[in-house]
C-alpha cells in the first residue's frame, strides 16, 4: 500500500501540476498558488483513495497532516522537496490506514 499510494499520487501530482503550468500564467501562481497548490494536492489525495481502495476523508486527513512539513519547503524555497517528502509522508498514512482498517475487519 505505501509504494502504491505514493505512486498514485506522485503522478496524480505530476499530471496536475503540468496541466496547471500549460494552462494558467505564472502570475496565477504567484497570487493564488496559496489556494490552488492544497486544493490540487486534496484532489490528487482523493483520486489516490480511490484508486487504492482508501476512505476518502481519513485519506484526506493524512494529506493534510503531510502537507504541513511540506509548507517549510515552499518558505526556504524549495517546492518539489517539499512535495517529495509530503508524498512520502502521506504514502506512511496510507499504509498505516490500510493497515488498522485490515486490523479492525478481523477483529470483528
Amino acid at each position: 500500500m505505501l509504494w502504491r499510494s505514493a505512486l498514485v499520487q506522485a503522478i496524480g501530482v505530476a499530471v496536475l501540476s503540468i496541466v496547471l503550468a500549460l494552462t494558467l500564467s505564472h502570475d496565477f501562481f504567484e497570487d493564488w498558488g496559496w489556494l490552488a497548490g492544497p486544493g490540487a494536492w486534496a484532489l490528487c489525495a482523493l483520486v489516490t483513495a480511490r484508486v487504492v481502495g482508501l476512505p476518502a476523508l481519513p485519506t484526506l486527513a493524512g494529506a493534510a497532516l503531510a502537507g504541513l512539513p511540506s509548507l517549510v519547503a515552499v518558505i526556504v524555497g524549495v517546492h518539489w522537496l517539499g512535495a517529495l517528502l509530503a508524498i512520502g509522508l502521506f504514502a506512511m498514512w496510507c499504509a498505516r490506514l490500510a493497515r488498522d482498517r485490515g486490523l479492525a475487519a478481523r477483529s470483528a
